[in-house]
């Protein structure tokens, strides 16, 4: 199932085209209901994972967000209930985990990888729950959701998936819009290269590992690679950040490496996660193939091009630009 019109040919350049979508189909003044059928937890380590991460999926048969949905945008949940100051809560957005075809395979049920958020008010020591995260979490098979969507235009696969290569970069549940767009390019057949890399604190984090590990014993031109930031992997004893792996890969630099991957002129880069990581990827692609190969991907202003470790965020789309090969969802 898909939303998108009849796809656009290449352009001459080889940047990405992308499909045209169908957007904000259910909107916040009118949201329609869902109902939860999957509430499960998704990390490796289950109760042992240093956070508690769940994969709900949500049933939207029979609304116009039935079959009206890609993998890579985002639906809104509106939580029950008011702020403290007295208004109902807002939208919160969360990115679509599933296939385009759905949970179900037709499109009726999408599903979306939920952080459990609890912290403390550092100024009172007070306990803080993050509103739609618990709601979400705590919700049982059956319950009824308010829902709209889908948003975003942007943060999809091409229209014509076969003429790219992709890499994508995950931190935590920045892996829910990957889990979908890996999905559907190893089941659509294409021959693409797809590579994954995920970043965690530690091994019992991952997200969907299994699943996914069975996907790159299944799928030749499907690579996963994993990035634990507390514990050494079992491949080097170095505790690695997720950009690390770029200059840090257990293929060095040969074919199939990530850098020959980022040289290649088919590839696309897709970043979800944590704000902050993009600017450690864009230094690991400037540091593995230099400045004139890291060109078509990031260009730098001359003023900063000799000393990538005085790079801070508010340089991106300023001095550090990227080119219509990368994607970016941060938050």
């Amino acid at each position: 199932m898909t939303t998108q019109d009849t796809p656009i040919k290449q352009t001459a350049t080889g940047d990405p085209v992308l499909p045209e979508l169908r957007v904000n189909l259910v909107r916040p003044t009118d949201p329609v209901i869902g109902r939860v059928v999957t509430n499960e937890l998704c990390t490796k380590g289950g109760r042992k994972a240093s956070g508690f991460v769940r994969h709900v999926a949500i049933d939207v048969s029979g609304t116009p967000l039935e079959a009206g949905f890609v993998t890579g945008q985002s639906f809104g949940v509106l939580p029950p209930g008011e702020d403290d100051k007295g208004r109902p809560h807002k939208l919160r957005l969360y990115s679509i985990a599933s296939p385009t075809r759905g949970e179900d395979g037709q499109g009726k049920v999408l599903a979306t990888s939920v952080k459990r958020v609890l912290d403390e008010h550092w100024e009172n020591q007070t306990l803080f729950r993050g509103v739609c995260s618990n709601y979400l979490c705590d919700a049982q098979v059956g319950d009824e959701i308010r829902v709209t969507g889908p948003s975003g235009k942007r943060f999809v696969l091409p229209a014509d998936p076969s003429a790219h290569d992709y890499v994508f970069f995950a931190t935590g549940t920045g892996i829910a819009p990957f889990r979908g767009m890996i999905i559907d390019l190893l089941e659509s057949g294409v021959n693409s290269k797809v590579t994954l890399v995920m970043g965690v604190p530690y091994s019992t984090d991952l997200l969907y590992d299994d699943d996914l590990r069975a996907l790159e014993a299944k799928h030749e031109n499907f690579r996963y690679v994993t990035a634990i930031s507390r514990e050494p992997q079992a491949d080097t004893p170095k505790k690695l950040y997720v950009q690390d792996r770029i200059t840090n890969d257990p293929l060095g630099d040969g074919a199939g490496s990530l850098p020959a991957s980022l040289a290649c002129e088919r590839t696309l880069i897709y970043v979800c996660g944590l704000a902050g990581m993009e600017l450690g990827i864009f230094r690991g692609i400037y540091e593995a193939l230099g400045r004139d190969g890291a060109a078509p991907l990031i260009t730098v202003d001359d003023e900063i091009a000799g000393d990538p470790s005085s790079w801070n965020r508010r340089m991106i789309n300023r001095q550090i630009k990227t080119s219509k090969r990368v994607f970016l969802e941060v938050y």
